[in-house]
């Protein structure tokens, strides 16, 4: 009988599974699409169920369906997901309202505010490393307790979208530290526990799950997830994590001053410290391991905004015909400049009130033209949050691009000449799932860190043309003060919406 390892994660856009073997050789993957739901400006939302859950379903069914593996051949189960997501469930563990998604949904400007003035924004920031933003959850819990009384009264458990799948699996309700320290200010990033400090304001520590480290067994697969899935019963089900953390792991991002950025949904960085570096411009989060803390930080749109273009300012061109387009255009888009605040924008200005923009334009400009300048929007806001982790002293030894936009050399190549920091860009990257199946491996005893190596072989680095740097850190300025000069205009612009 075999002995694999299942990681499955659920990103934005699709849920992927992944069967490997002890040795990190990919058996088996199978990959469900899926979209998310915007039913007011500002909000993203998806269903615990019919997305989340049913995807996980689909994947286990197909990879363990007899050809030719079953549940009997996987020694555990490893977890991740979108996050921080709040969904809110009742005393029998079913969910009262779709997820409300990670930093991308803004709905909750305005509690955000109400917090910063009843506690004090400098004391949130003193207790949680952090300031609140998009991405925190606690003004997220005092929006649904402000405008959905009903569900607020049905509510027994608050989980995030990987706490959730874990649950299905196993009965239990545990979080891990990276996604628990987004629940601020309810976390304690000095005891990694939850806290009372502040919860008189959002809810009983009651309503919250447990906590683990990513690397930890949460539970075993219960008779009812098993007769679902065609897992075995009693399959070890670790603890879990976001998908971005589990994306680091996949590329051996796991060592003290190892920055992975993903060029996913939204791009998505995470750097391994030893030390914290807090900052209110970035988060500063518990890591995958007891011990390990994480400088995060994410912007709101790069797949999703090259998706948006392709969607609505092409007949549906595919991908390989736009990057071929860009690729003639010189450094700098014929004049066109981006900012891909399309979603709001968090790290590192954390506005969600900012707005995208398209400036320069002009009749001779060209599809080409706009696609660059898009890429090259971007890249300038991965330049943005790499100087302000320089400028905060966060020690960053090697950089590993991961996600689905780096699986075309020309996107990493054209952000690394708009940064000039080399980057490393792994031959072959399977995703969160892969990274979740070594965890898988971890948690069970049946692999170690340094079995990671092997996982984890083969890379290319990418260096700046010098010239094109050169060039590109001419127009970053201007990028800068793109949105300084238009800030208030897309404040006032939302006013009236």
């Amino acid at each position: 009988m075999p002995d694999l390892l299942l990681g499955i994660d659920v990103g934005t856009g699709s849920t992927k599974g992944v069967l490997t073997d002890l040795h990190g050789q990919v058996l088996k993957t199978h990959v469900v699409e899926h979209g998310v739901s915007c039913p007011h400006p500002g909000w993203a939302e998806q269903d615990a169920d019919q997305v989340w859950w049913k995807d996980v379903i689909e994947v286990c069914q197909t990879l363990l369906n007899g050809a030719p593996y079953t549940g009997h051949d996987v020694l555990g189960v490893a977890l991740s997901a979108i996050g921080p997501c709040l969904l809110p469930l009742d005393q029998q563990g079913r969910p009262l309202r779709p997820g409300i998604l990670y930093g991308v949904d803004t709905r909750a400007t305005q509690e955000i505010q109400e917090l910063n003035t009843l506690i004090g924004e400098e004391h949130i920031y003193a207790f949680s490393q952090m300031t609140l933003t998009s991405q925190a959850v606690g003004p997220k819990i005092l929006w649904l307790k402000k405008h959905e009384p009903e569900v607020w009264n049905k509510t027994h458990t608050f989980t995030t979208a990987s706490s959730y799948l874990g649950f299905r699996l196993t009965g239990r309700h545990i979080m891990d530290r990276h996604t628990a320290s987004h629940y601020m200010p309810l976390f304690d990033p000095q005891s990694g526990q939850w806290s009372q400090r502040y919860a008189e304001h959002l809810c009983p520590l009651s309503m919250l799950p447990d906590l683990g480290w990513s690397d930890e067994i949460a539970g075993t697969v219960t008779p009812e997830a098993a007769s679902i899935t065609g897992l075995k019963v009693g399959t070890p089900v670790t603890v879990g994590a976001v998908d971005a953390l589990s994306e680091a792991i996949s590329v051996g991002v796991v060592q003290a001053g190892d920055l992975m950025v993903m060029y996913g949904s939204t791009t998505f960085f995470i750097l391994v410290q030893d030390q914290p570096t807090p900052d209110p411009r970035v988060w500063t989060v518990s890591g995958a391991f007891e011990g390990q803390i994480n400088l995060a930080a994410g912007m709101a749109t790069t797949g999703a905004l090259t998706g948006w273009f392709r969607q609505n300012l092409t007949e549906k061109a595919p991908f390989s015909t736009l990057f071929e387009e860009a690729s003639k255009i010189p450094v700098g888009s014929e004049g066109v400049m981006v900012l891909p605040y399309f979603s709001g924008e968090r790290t590192p200005i954390n506005d969600p009130l900012a707005t995208g923009m398209y400036a320069g334009l002009g009749l001779h400009h060209t599809r080409g033209d706009l696609f660059r300048a898009t890429l090259e929007g971007v890249g300038y806001g991965i330049r943005h949050n790499l100087e302000t982790f320089q400028a905060l002293g966060a020690k960053v030894n090697r950089v590993v691009a991961v996600g689905g936009g780096a699986q075309s050399r020309f996107w990493p190549q054209l952000v690394t000449d708009i940064t000039g920091i080399p980057q490393i860009l792994p031959r072959v990257t399977l995703g969160a799932s892969y990274g979740n199946a070594f965890l898988a491996g971890l948690a069970t005893k049946h692999l170690t860190l340094q079995d990671l190596e092997q996982w984890t072989s083969g890379q290319d680095l990418i260096t700046p043309d010098p010239a094109n740097h050169q060039r590109y850190s001419l127009f970053y300025p201007m990028y800068l003060d793109l949105y300084q000069q238009n800030r208030t205009w897309m404040h006032r612009m939302h006013g009236l919406l």
